[in-house]
């Protein structure tokens, strides 16, 4: 007898009827696809097959991609150096999921980057607020006392955890979250942190690259895993594994 397809895949096989194209037409850049809305449904069909958004302006058209090479983060395979051993273990800091999501989104459009821009326009603050309402975008905070101090943000599906953006405003706030998700998707038993792009913390942590098709594959199987929607439990005190 026939098994009902998890949400992930559910979502996944959605993605002609959404009109998005097959990932292989992507571009070297990496884009796919011009144009659509930010749709809780149309956010969640493209997250299921490797594709998001990534706005350049307030008003343009909305552009998708999905890039080959794509460089994850695998959970229980990353490389803790000696500097995030001691911040680990001597920040004054505390972590909490899904506490403080608008904030976090809000602080990532905010604090200013290197690029001197951001993609996360007012839309994509409301869109993914609503994701997270749904149950599938999360956050993790760090806090030094009762100040929010640094965060990340991402979309959960299945054993798949796309990140989105990271913040901070004290010395090694974000990469104590990022650190602290990491080990809870290992202990549940994730396949992978999407981090889209390479960057320099990220490649610090072990992150590699797959091409297109072992990355799909490493989807797929992700998606068979049901999704943990809903608030994330809190992990309390960063610490070492």
């Amino acid at each position: 007898m026939p098994t009902e397809p998890t949400i992930g895949l559910a979502f996944r096989g959605a993605r002609r009827a959404l009109g998005f194209p097959p990932v292989s037409r992507a571009r070297d850049d990496g884009l796919l696809a011009v144009g659509g809305t930010l749709s809780a449904e149309r956010l969640l069909v493209a997250y299921a097959n490797g594709i998001f958004p990534w706005p350049s302006s307030k008003r343009a058209p909305i552009p998708w991609f999905c890039p080959s090479p794509r460089t994850v983060l695998v959970p229980g395979e990353i490389r803790v150096n000696r500097s995030l051993r001691r911040a680990v273990r001597r920040a004054p800091f505390t972590t909490t999921y899904d506490r403080a999501f608008p904030t976090v989104i809000t602080a990532c459009a905010r604090v200013p980057r290197q690029d001197q821009g951001t993609w996360i326009t007012p839309g994509m603050i409301e869109a993914y607020t609503h994701l997270h309402e749904l149950g599938f975008a999360h956050s993790v905070e760090t806090w030094h006392g009762d100040a929010l101090v640094g965060g990340m943000y991402g979309v959960s599906l299945g054993a798949a955890f796309f990140g989105e953006s990271m913040f901070t405003l004290e010395s090694d706030a974000s990469k104590i979250a990022l650190y602290t998700l990491l080990q809870q998707l290992e202990a549940w038993r994730f396949r992978f942190l999407d981090c889209q792009m390479t960057t320099p913390h990220v490649r610090s942590l072990g992150a590699v690259e797959w091409t297109q098709d072992h990355f799909q594959s490493e989807l797929r199987h992700a998606l068979e895993a049901e999704t943990r929607r809903g608030p994330w439990s809190a992990p309390g005190p960063a610490a070492m594994a």
